[in-house]
């Protein structure tokens, strides 16, 4: 059996006192070169082997199990947990023109615009920016408004959009009625604060009378 060209290189690195690796060589060679038969370790195997069939188990639980075992229903179980802890307090809020006011004027309650403020800067911050001065939406820190005529309007522009979608409607699917009001009187507390960078009023915007003050509030329990 005559050598092969990497043979001769191993057989002339032993005569010039290289060192050589002990490694076994494979019976075949590629352009001259021969490989060591160096197989993947154990472990390496077995790890690969133990993905293999995790993977069948996890096809099995995550597509053929009920649909109230996928995760996406579990969030939305725990969600809705959450949500009834976290506004437990208020109940469910109507999103009329004393319940806004109160949040506007009520030091009480004024405590949950933080929290009208973090659904703003989820839902809003895209097109109003994260401080409601406007990007390629309204900015909502000066005084003037196309679409609002009374603060009870703010709550139908975020409940049915506007402009054929240009503005979305977040109604049923992405607010409740009492994240809506939150968020409602989170933007009409923007009303006039003038933020730097804010955007020019677009040409149809004009001043409208200031929010109403001191009304009875009104809360569905």
């Amino acid at each position: 059996m005559s050598s092969t060209p990497n043979q001769n290189k191993v057989d002339q690195s032993i005569n010039d006192g290289g060192h050589v690796p002990d490694d076994p060589l494979t019976d075949h060679a590629y352009d001259g070169i021969q490989e060591y038969d160096n197989p993947t370790p154990g472990w390496w195997t077995y790890l690969w082997i133990a993905t293999i069939v995790f993977s069948f188990f996890y096809w099995l639980v995550f597509t053929l199990a009920p649909k109230d075992a996928g995760y996406a229903t579990r969030y939305e179980i725990a969600a809705a947990r959450d949500l009834k802890k976290t506004f437990g307090e208020l109940g469910e809020l109507s999103p009329d023109e004393p319940t806004l006011i109160a949040f506007l004027t009520d030091a009480e309650k004024a405590r949950w615009l933080k929290f009208g403020e973090s659904l703003f800067k989820n839902k809003c911050s895209t097109c109003h920016g994260s401080e409601g001065t406007g990007i390629n939406g309204t900015n909502l820190t000066d005084d003037k408004y196309i679409h609002v005529k009374q603060l009870t309007d703010i709550v139908d522009v975020i409940s049915k959009g506007r402009n054929n979608g240009a503005m979305p409607k977040f109604e049923s699917k992405d607010l409740n009625p009492t994240e809506m009001t939150l968020v409602a009187a989170y933007v009409a507390s923007l009303r006039g604060t003038n933020k730097p960078g804010g955007k020019p009023a677009e040409p149809n915007a004009v001043t409208i009378d200031p929010w109403p003050t001191n009304r009875p509030v009104s809360s569905a329990r």
